[in-house]
């Protein structure tokens, strides 16, 4: 069992599932809503840009694609690159960089309903029909009021759709993050069907609230909850390499064991929690990265932008809905550099067309943004990882 992987236990989750109960429904995380750019009406040519590049990329390329393997970050990369200021012909480049490895659409095995929907949730081969379906609620039910659609099937049921959009790597998450914030019906339609074809088990430990009991600790600090998970030798041997594909098998033959580090996150003040929470995940990419190695782990990226793509859904979502590496302790570092530096690295620097390198510095600058940064530690983050990212690891054995 690799350090990374641990981390994977729905850390941000723990907040939403504090502010789902029904004992605390009452509480929120108040943020401001970020801004909302509606490329849909935007005059300018920029928006309209990233609005037919978003279309394209919608009647072109699936959602999942090698095998059911990858997810299309098309709108992720563009969406980022957009508002850290990339011109029309650079976002032009980016789409052409990135849909040289998406696929075409495929049909699915058959049509699906409102009848029997949830019959096909996680079988990926649905994805089209998915699409399909959405879309016809959309313009047959909803009058084309994609925000309409989004209530009915994210935020309503015994098993609301919301509780599985940490499926399939936090992708639905967020996919969904972007379609509210550029107000985006083809991006939003595409999120429900990501978030119905990568439905998992994850679910049920928000769903169902037997999974959160006592556990042998309690603390209001995920990065000591972190550092006690890459103590913790239990951890041990668990797999013979790193990858996505132990996760499964970590709570199939483990669950109890990630059970006592996640239900140990005790909540008393959401908003400061969250804050807390996403300085863990800009701790986590940026200072579990060994000196001189310039490899940062592609799963935990993730850790940062599903909590980005939290960040950007609170305001938006029902209140009722709020949602093991080792850690270097090294003494802070000054930024050299500042946000204008960042920003010019994201969209014309050799990393450019990385989707994950882009929505990484992005939600940097946001948490930032959200929370201030009177001491620079967001900036000195952002700066780091800007200069030191040389490509992702954490695949497995193949490395």
């Amino acid at each position: 069992m690799s350090a990374p992987m641990i981390a994977w236990v729905p850390v941000v989750n723990r907040v939403y599932k504090y502010l789902t109960t029904s004992s605390y429904s009452s509480q929120s995380i108040d943020l401001p809503s970020i801004t909302i750019h509606d490329v849909e009406t935007a005059a300018e040519k920029r928006p309209r840009t990233l609005k037919h590049l978003i279309k394209a990329n919608h009647v072109n390329h699936s959602i999942i694609y090698h095998n059911l393997e990858f997810h299309n970050h098309m709108p992720h990369l563009l969406g980022s690159a957009y508002l850290l200021g990339a011109s029309t012909q650079q976002l032009q480049n980016i789409y052409d960089v990135e849909a040289k490895e998406l696929e075409a659409w495929k049909d699915s095995p058959g049509e699906i309903s409102d009848v029997d929907w949830r019959d096909y949730l996680g079988d990926g081969r649905y994805q089209r029909a998915f699409v399909d379906f959405f879309e016809d609620e959309l313009a047959l039910k909803h009058n084309y009021d994609w925000k309409s659609v989004a209530d009915e099937y994210l935020f309503s049921g015994k098993e609301p759709l919301i509780n599985g959009v940490v499926g399939g790597l936090g992708h639905p998450l967020i996919h969904l993050g972007y379609a509210y914030e550029l107000s985006s019906k083809e991006l939003a339609m595409e999120a429900l069907a990501m978030a119905s074809a990568s439905y998992g088990f994850m679910h049920k430990y928000i769903d169902d609230f037997s999974y959160t009991k006592t556990s042998t600790y309690s603390t209001t600090s995920p990065l000591e909850i972190l550092h006690r998970i890459s103590a913790d030798t239990r951890f041990d041997g668990l797999f013979p390499t790193r990858g996505v594909d132990n996760i499964a098998p970590l709570f199939e033959q483990h669950e109890s064991l990630v059970l006592e580090h996640w239900n140990a996150w005790t909540i008393t003040s959401p908003t400061e929690q969250f804050r807390l929470s996403q300085e863990a995940a800009i701790a986590l990419l940026v200072s579990t990265v060994p000196p001189g190695t310039h490899a940062y782990d592609f799963f935990i990226v993730h850790l940062l932008t599903t909590s980005h793509a939290v960040r950007i859904l609170l305001p938006l979502i029902p209140k009722k809905f709020h949602l093991r590496p080792k850690l270097s302790d090294d003494a802070e570092e000054k930024p050299t550099q500042g946000w204008k530096y960042v920003e010019d690295k994201a969209v014309n620097g050799p990393w450019s067309t990385d989707a994950h390198y882009v929505k990484a510095l992005r939600a940097i600058r946001e948490a930032a943004f959200t929370w201030g940064d009177v001491h620079e530690r967001y900036l000195a983050s952002a700066v780091k990882f800007a200069d030191d990212f040389k490509g992702w690891t954490g695949f497995g054995g193949a490395e």
